[in-house]
């Protein structure tokens, strides 16, 4: 290991984590400043993209002589909240070299393997940039909120449209190259409003919303059990549920959410029409319910057999001696905005998933000086003459 690199590397995470960008409110103004500062000083032409302001992105992108494929490498700069600070041995906003680990606030996710993107850079640019195809480096806002500010918006005004995407995410050096779909809806119920002590002069929201729940339920117990691909599972999940006002009173209304994670063969589109035949099914009084789409993306899955997967198989072992290991996501990751652009999307990065959204969250210093290198690897593979 590098001394010279490891210390960098420690350099640029410290900063990262002293410059605050927790979600909410989830402002990313200093953090894009500091990227795009170091990026434009390494010779990259640079751009800062804002939907909403306070909610910054950083695009930098370096073109080699010949052409190629077009590498876009991602890393989210926004964290969670601290939460409790009594939780906290240290200043969540203050980096602490310990044991071999750095720890604070968004050390693991995603500030570690940001740091090594930064450091991946300015390496790559020290060496004269890619000798052909085009090499981007992208720092988002808003992906702790799922929210349309970052990635997402990038995608939409095709600021970034790569061949291949590596997101950093904290795979222990792993691959995730394949990612279930996610759709979200809302069930609405209407009744009549009455006194408690007399029921039957109401109409209960809530009991007819256990009726469209319970059919939902008994449906996809048999029909998901079925959709399994792997490791991954076709799931639903009820997140949130509310009714009623008062104790004493027949509730007028009831309100459910629900989470659909979809295998990436299927579709959010579908799923919604399927959720919504199952409603209607019950046959419950028109009027007296609705279903609402809130929001979805499909899953997606990178052909193991693709140049950018083969060239992460090739430089872990290269670099380790280890065979990579595909591993299964459990989350979305802002991957899911290019799920139909026929692309490869690759998670990959330093540290351990079980840190992430954890007080003392921390990022092993070796982890990210492999990261690092395979990175330049990869690189090397697929954008070298």
């Amino acid at each position: 290991m590098s001394k010279k690199m490891q210390s960098e590397l420690v350099a640029i995470l410290t900063d990262l984590i002293a410059l605050p960008s927790p979600y909410p409110p989830g402002t990313s103004v200093e953090i894009c400043a500091y990227a795009a500062k170091r990026l434009k000083k390494a010779g990259y032409k640079v751009e800062t993209v804002t939907k909403t302001k306070g909610v910054d992105n950083v695009v930098a992108r370096r073109k080699g002589k010949a052409k190629g494929p077009v590498i876009a490498f991602n890393a989210h700069v926004d964290t969670v909240g601290v939460g409790e600070r009594a939780n906290w041995k240290s200043d969540p906003y203050k980096a602490l070299v310990k044991g071999g680990l750095v720890y604070g606030l968004g050390a693991g996710n995603c500030k570690g393997s940001m740091a090594v993107q930064i450091w991946l850079a300015e390496e790559i640019a020290r060496r004269g940039g890619p000798a052909k195809g085009e090499l981007i480096f992208t720092f988002v806002a808003d992906e702790e909120n799922l929210g349309p500010d970052g990635m997402e918006f990038l995608r939409k005004t095709g600021k970034v449209r790569p061949d291949a995407l590596i997101l950093g995410a904290q795979t222990e050096n792993n691959l995730i190259v394949a990612e279930r779909g996610v759709m979200w809806a809302r069930l609405t119920t209407k009744g009549r409003a009455a006194h408690a002590g007399n029921p039957a002069a109401g109409d209960n929201a809530i009991l007819r919303m256990m009726r469209l729940v319970g059919a939902l339920s008994s449906y996809y117990d048999k029909a998901l059990a079925r959709r399994v691909s792997g490791a991954m599972k076709s799931t639903v999940n009820i997140g949130m549920f509310h009714g009623g006002h008062n104790t004493n009173v027949v509730p007028s209304a009831c309100t459910v959410e629900i989470d659909r994670r979809l295998l990436p063969n299927e579709k959010v589109k579908d799923a919604f029409k399927e959720l919504k035949s199952v409603i209607d099914g019950v046959r419950e009084p028109k009027g007296t319910y609705d279903v609402k789409f809130l929001t979805g993306t499909n899953g997606f899955f990178a052909p193991e057999n693709g140049a950018a997967v083969g060239a992460f198989e090739a430089a872990v072992k290269a670099r380790t001696g280890r065979k990579v290991k595909f591993l299964n996501a459990t989350g979305v990751s802002d991957g899911r905005y290019y799920a139909d652009d026929g692309i490869e999307i690759i998670n990959f990065g330093p540290g351990a998933g079980a840190q992430g959204h954890a007080a003392n969250e921390s990022v092993p210093i070796a982890s990210m000086v492999e990261s690092a290198e395979i990175q330049m690897d990869v690189v090397k593979r697929l954008l070298s003459s």
